[in-house]
């Protein structure tokens, strides 16, 4: 369950960074309603998933989440640049994620 909860709190983290970028910097109030919102979810959820995860592993993967989605949101929804360095790095960081999963007992 932890796991879970874990990754629906990264997924919350990809939204409000989203519409953290919609709000034109909080001037929209709309996307900085959902922004706030979606942080608390993100933040509470994390908060709960390390109850039975440990630290390390638990921020590791809410952030590495948070990156890659964040990272893929920007390039099919806003446009973003795609490049072969973009794409490896990216990869990296899930090998990361996959790894600590992995040598996580929870």
């Amino acid at each position: 369950m932890a796991w879970f909860l874990l990754f629906v709190a990264g997924i919350f983290e990809v939204v409000w960074a989203y519409t953290m970028k919609q709000s034109d910097g909080f001037t929209r109030l709309v996307p900085s309603i959902i922004t706030f919102v979606a942080l608390a979810m993100s933040l509470g959820l994390l908060s709960w998933s390390m109850r039975s995860l440990p630290l390390g592993t638990a921020y590791t993967v809410w952030t590495g989440i948070g990156a890659v989605g964040a990272f893929l949101v920007g390039i099919v929804a806003l446009g973003e640049s795609v490049s072969l360095m973009r794409l490896v790095a990216a990869a990296l960081i899930v090998s990361g994620l996959l790894l600590m999963k992995l040598s996580t007992s929870a």
